[in-house]
Formats: C-alpha cells, sequence, structure tokens
C-alpha cells in the first residue's frame, strides 16, 4: 500500500541564498568547514552532493518531506560527509531537525554487511544568521541505546559574530552575504540618518574593493565574485525590505554590474567547469546547466547558447524549460 508523502518544508530567501551559495560557489564552504569543524582543509578538495530531499517515516503511517539546507561529501585524505542547516534564529525544533535530518542521511547512505545495518552519522552544524547572548554556543545530541550511550557535537557558527576583518582573515566569503545580519538592529537608523547610512556604505565598499582584489588575484573566479554580490544583494532585499534608503545606498556600492569582459570570462569559466563535471557522452549536463544559467541571467543569448550545445533554438529552449535543476 502506497504511503501519503506530506510536504512539510518552508523555504526561505535566506535558504535560498545558502544553498546557492552552496550549489555555485562550492569552494567557498571549505573555509568553512575549517572554521567550524577544525578541519585543515586547503581548497583543493572536491565537494559532492548528497539528495537534499528526505521523505522520514512518521508515526501514524505517512512520510513527511524534509528539504536539508546542504547534505554534501568532501572527498580528502579522507572522506567526509557534512550536514549544514542555515537557520536565521535559534529555535527549541533545530536539534530535532539536524537529528532527523542526520538519522535519515545516515540511513540513506547506510550499508548492510551481512546481518550488520552499518550508518554513519554526517558531521553537523548550524549556521544562525541572528543570534543573541542566550543563543546556544554549541549543541549536542545524546542517543541511549541497548549498546550504551551515544553523543555526538553539533558546532554553532553565528554569523552576525564576525567582523570584517575576521572574514577575510580567514576567507569566509561564504558570510558575506549574510553580513547585513550584523547591522539588522541600526537599519532603521541608518535610514533616517544619511551620515550613519555613509558609514555603513563604506564597509561595503571596502567588502566589495576586497572581493574585486581576490578576483584579480586569481583566488575567486569571476563567477564567484558576481554570485557573492548577488546573493548579498538578495539577503538585502529581505532583511531590509521597509527600508528603501538602506536598500538603495548598499545596492549603489554592491550594484554587481557585469561588464561584457566579465560576462564573457563568467561564461568561459562556467564552459570549463561543465567540461569537468559532465558526462563524456553529447552535450555533458554541466554544460547544458552553464548555458541555461547564462541565459536566464541574461548574460548569453538563446541564438548564442543553442549554437554552443549545437542545438536548433527551438529544441534549445525545450529542453531549458524541461530542466529540473
Amino acid at each position: 500500500m502506497g504511503q501519503n508523502k506530506k510536504n512539510t518544508s518552508v523555504n526561505t530567501p535566506y535558504d535560498d541564498v545558502f544553498r546557492t551559495l552552496l550549489n555555485d560557489c562550492s569552494s567557498l564552504i571549505i573555509p568553512v568547514l575549517n572554521e567550524v569543524f577544525g578541519e585543515h582543509y586547503t581548497g583543493d578538495e572536491q565537494v559532492i552532493f548528497t539528495p537534499n530531499e528526505h521523505f522520514l517515516n512518521m508515526q501514524d503511517g505517512d512520510e513527511a518531506k524534509r528539504i536539508t539546507d546542504s547534505s554534501f561529501v568532501v572527498l580528502g585524505i579522507v572522506e567526509k560527509s557534512y550536514l549544514f542547516e542555515c537557520q536565521s534564529s535559534a529555535d527549541s525544533s533545530m536539534l530535532v531537525r539536524i537529528f532527523e535530518y542526520a538519522t535519515q542521511i545516515a540511513l540513506d547512505l547506510g550499508k548492510i554487511r551481512g546481518s550488520v545495518l552499518k550508518v554513519r552519522i554526517p558531521h553537523s552544524a548550524v549556521l544562525f544568521l541572528r543570534s543573541t547572548a542566550s543563543s546556544p554556543e554549541a549543541m549536542a545530541i545524546e542517543m541511549e541505546t541497548p549498546g550504551g550511550t551515544v553523543t555526538f557535537d553539533v558546532p554553532v557558527m553565528k554569523a552576525q559574530k564576525y567582523t570584517i576583518e575576521e572574514i577575510f582573515d580567514k576567507n569566509l566569503l561564504f558570510l558575506i552575504p549574510f553580513y547585513i545580519f550584523s547591522h539588522e538592529n541600526r537599519l532603521v537608523e541608518y535610514d533616517n540618518d544619511e551620515a550613519k547610512l555613509e558609514i555603513l556604505k563604506a564597509e561595503y565598499t571596502d567588502i566589495l574593493s576586497r572581493l574585486e582584489m581576490l578576483q584579480q588575484a586569481g583566488v575567486i573566479s569571476v563567477y564567484t565574485l558576481k554570485t557573492v554580490i548577488e546573493m548579498s544583494n538578495k539577503v538585502l532585499d529581505n532583511l531590509a525590505k521597509k527600508y528603501g534608503n538602506v536598500r538603495e545606498g548598499v545596492k549603489s556600492v554592491m550594484g554587481g554590474r557585469i561588464l561584457e569582459y566579465e560576462a564573457k570570462a563568467i561564461k568561459r569559466e562556467g564552459m570549463k567547469e561543465g567540461m569537468k563535471e559532465g558526462m563524456k557522452e553529447g552535450i555533458n549536463e554541466g554544460v547544458m546547466r552553464t548555458l541555461f544559467d547564462l541565459v536566464k541571467k541574461n548574460l548569453l543569448s538563446i541564438k548564442d547558447a543553442a549554437s554552443q550545445a549545437e542545438l536548433t533554438e527551438d529544441v534549445f529552449v525545450a529542453k531549458m524549460q524541461s530542466y529540473k535543476g
């Protein structure tokens, strides 16, 4: 008998930004893992994403759908699996969700060897976009089993505690789109005081200058630079939606204008990455995904994209419309 599947997931703009950064700029998560888990990754490791949709068996016989913010494997000297959740504020149900996600991921990736089911709980952590004095510095999950008590830590990363200096010193560029949260309590001041707004704009001028220097030095790609800018603006639009002067002021600095030469660089980088990730036969999925993304961002015309894919424009459009990535 088939089971009903209840979709209980709730998506927020901040979840979208979190996932976009992970999927489009996956290398940015490596320094975060070093910071949160005390790892010593060099940045050359490969990040492989695992399915983020999981169906949990409920007591009433139904299945509840959960979507994790991030479930991935890092291939370094050893292979490690991670679960990294993003939360705008701490709440009492966070640990319950972490437990649900972690155990279901462990089960999905588990193996039966003879009469033994072997599962591995992923290294799990939470990024809090907002935090207060009462927000936990760390969390843990304790399981009592017939074989004894097992405990695993759930480290907490607080976005608001990192200054611009710390973000760049530790290469935590992943946090930049969420930096505006550190100013959340003063947005009304900035909106009503031009002098204070100029101070905020100066901070973002500094952020943009540092990002551009990293790009020019080859530390990050043009694509990563522009993605961080776009995601910063998306967070700003939502967090400061009541403060028009703040939005316009910061966006005047972090406008994310893409010059023609930058668009061409993005296209070249995207095609190169697509070829690395794609399949060997035919027009691989990586290349097609890159072409779809470039068209959606108005960086490439349908005509040129179809030509790159060696397809007619009608066929290319049909494939783009049916693409679920």
